[in-house]
């Protein structure tokens, strides 16, 4: 009863000092009084019983957590013994292999599991982010990634994983940031050069007229070996083959057909813009499924080694 009666002291000091703001209505302020009051009728407390008084005060606990200050986001001082890191890095081997296997649930949790016995491992928290990531997660991921760079913020990988999830959430300019970074600490790998291109690309072609509307340049994805595979196995749909014939029905029968129509380039740009148009009236989550597709095969994180 002791623990409960310092508990309600403790919260009964955080609303007398909430009902101090000027932000409060008077029914507002009203009702956290109301509250105080009930709280020292079932305790039988008054704010003249200081002994009960808890340090830190509530509002600076508040405030340590709202402004990150608690141990969540900073490395830990804990130290984890022999034993337990010997299984942690056990487990972030498991982990490592359902990655391979493509079990990416499993995958979290054995890093999960890894993190819970040794929290100083970036390693353990980059490698989540990877596999958070392939379960659409990014923002799971990125929160990870910020727990890596701040235990070492010189590991490189983790600057790039959180480029990928930055990217997977259009924050274009954000990840060339990150990309940048990735690439300073270490120039000779590839694939943080090639994810920096095409971050960039994406940010040039939002701004450039072709990037308009669609939010694709239409020759660039042509050109694009991954898309058109992707392209011809999505076109085996029944739903696609419908669509296709019923715009190329209207397409030959139409004003646009013959000379001047589908002959040429710009006719055929806006045949494909129409032909877009229509799949995202019709099956908005067939398009959906395309854009993540080309989202994922445009970076090159899907064959990245897990440390």
């Amino acid at each position: 009863m002791s623990e409960l009666k310092h508990l309600a002291y403790a919260i009964i000091d955080f609303l007398r000092e909430q009902t101090k703001s000027q932000a409060w209505t008077s029914d507002e302020r009203e009702s956290l009084e109301v509250a105080m009051q009930c709280l020292e009728n079932v305790f039988k407390i008054s704010s003249q019983d200081i002994d009960l008084a808890v340090s830190p005060p509530l509002m600076e606990i508040f405030s340590a957590a709202i402004t990150k200050k608690l141990i969540w986001n900073t490395p830990s001082d804990f130290t984890p013994s022999a034993q337990d890191v010997i299984r942690a890095e056990q487990l972030k081997n498991e982990g490592n292999n359902y990655i391979k296997e493509e079990n990416y649930r499993a995958a979290v949790d054995s890093y999960t599991q890894a993190i819970e016995l040794d929290p100083n491992s970036a390693v353990y928290f980059c490698n989540r982010a990877a596999a958070q990531s392939k379960l659409n997660n990014y923002t799971a991921a990125i929160e990870d990634c910020k727990r890596a760079i701040a235990i070492d913020p010189d590991y490189s990988k983790a600057y790039g994983r959180m480029g990928l999830a930055l990217t997977s959430l259009n924050k274009h300019s954000e990840a060339i940031t990150y990309y940048k970074k990735a690439v300073e600490l270490d120039p000779e790998n590839g694939t943080f050069k090639s994810n920096l291109r095409v971050a960039e690309q994406k940010i040039g072609e939002a701004s450039s007229p072709t990037g308009a509307g669609l939010g694709f340049d239409l020759a660039s994805l042509l050109n694009n070996p991954s898309f058109v595979s992707m392209a011809a196995s999505l076109m085996q749909n029944p739903q696609l083959q419908q669509l296709m014939s019923g715009m190329m029905s209207n397409a030959i029968s139409g004003p646009a057909a013959g000379v001047g129509g589908l002959t040429d380039m710009g006719s055929l740009i806006q045949a494909g813009q129409q032909f877009a148009q229509q799949m995202q009236e019709e099956n908005p989550e067939l398009i959906e499924q395309l854009r993540n597709q080309i989202r994922t095969r445009s970076f090159s994180g899907s064959n990245e080694d897990h440390s």
